[in-house]
């Protein structure tokens, strides 16, 4: 039966639809608006934090009295941790810059002395949103540093840095990976220290990454982690790191070496590593061994000498 109400009440709603419309376009412009300022107003304070980072940096530099950390770094080419840290007892810096061993290389055999470039993080004080879609999950961290500021490095790298990253006790989080490390390495880094977790690491032992880490991780950085600083001092394994030390890495361990004294821990070192290769040479004659590299001691000489 025809019912005239019905008529009414559908004219009403489509009205109301109208109205609602005509209400909310206004709504979204200003949204919008408000979004595209807030956006300006991040990447003005991204452009300032920059240049406090550019400045810090060049603050750095000064305060060595014209040290460059990266002709110090040549004079580590052939040395072992533990002949830094003999070189260190000797001058009396007993235990200074020994990383403490939970903080462990994650593959057999990686070896790297480097400038250090620091990054200071915080866990993270909000969660990650809900997510909606397959590419919004797949593009999470993307969607994460457009809401919370992140100040990333890789342009800031230079060929022989080492990038030290302290977490600053943030629980599980996957801040290394296999690919970011790779964009790391790219830019210039010989090694990357962390007191936190690195995730894919089947992938970083495959690529050969040189990554020391704390513990092997699984989850991703968005709602977990935050980055603060760079290129400020930190703290890692008990061992204060500031840009520029030199900072080392084997099978043993790490060790960070001030950089006020890496030159003269650097002279001493490299003599301790040429008197162990002698020694050793003597024992492998005695046993009839076959000499290796690690008793070829003459290259090791002629490299130490252009220093002289």
């Amino acid at each position: 039966m025809f019912n005239p109400l019905c008529v009414v009440f559908a004219l009403r709603g489509k009205n109301d639809t109208q109205e609602k419309e005509s209400t909310l376009l206004p709504q979204a412009k200003a949204r919008h608006a408000k979004v595209k300022i807030v956006q300006e107003r991040r990447q003005k304070a991204c452009h300032t934090l920059y240049t406090v980072m550019k400045e810090r940096i060049m603050s750095n530099i000064a305060k060595t009295n014209g040290i460059d950390p990266f002709e110090v770094r040549k004079l580590y080419q052939h040395v072992r941790v533990v002949d830094v840290a003999d070189a260190m007892d000797g001058i009396g810096y007993f235990n200074i810059g020994l990383v403490d061993k939970e903080i462990r290389p994650l593959w057999n055999g990686i070896k790297f002395w480097g400038v250090a470039l620091t990054i200071r993080c915080v866990p993270a004080n909000r969660p990650m949103w809900k997510l909606n879609t397959t590419e919004e999950i797949v593009g999470a961290h993307g969607i994460w540093f457009k809401q919370v500021p992140n100040q990333g490095v890789n342009n800031l790298i230079k060929p022989g840095h080492v990038v030290v990253t302290d977490t600053g006790s943030a629980g599980e989080v996957g801040f290394w990976g296999s690919e970011n490390s790779l964009g790391a390495v790219h830019a210039g880094a010989v090694g990357i220290i962390t007191n936190g977790y690195c995730r894919d690491t089947g992938e970083v032992e495959l690529q050969k990454t040189p990554i020391c880490a704390r513990a092997r991780g699984r989850t991703i950085i968005p709602g977990r982690i935050q980055v603060v600083d760079v290129q400020t001092p930190v703290g890692i394994g008990g061992a204060q790191v500031r840009p520029g030390d030199i900072v080392g890495c084997d099978n043993d361990g790490i060790i960070v070496v001030p950089l006020e004294v890496a030159q003269e821990v650097a002279t001493h070192a490299a003599a301790i590593l040429i008197a162990d290769m002698r020694a050793r040479r003597k024992r492998y004659e005695n046993l009839g061994m076959p000499f290796d590299e690690t008793v070829d001691y003459e290259p090791v000489e002629a490299y130490y000498q252009q220093f002289a």
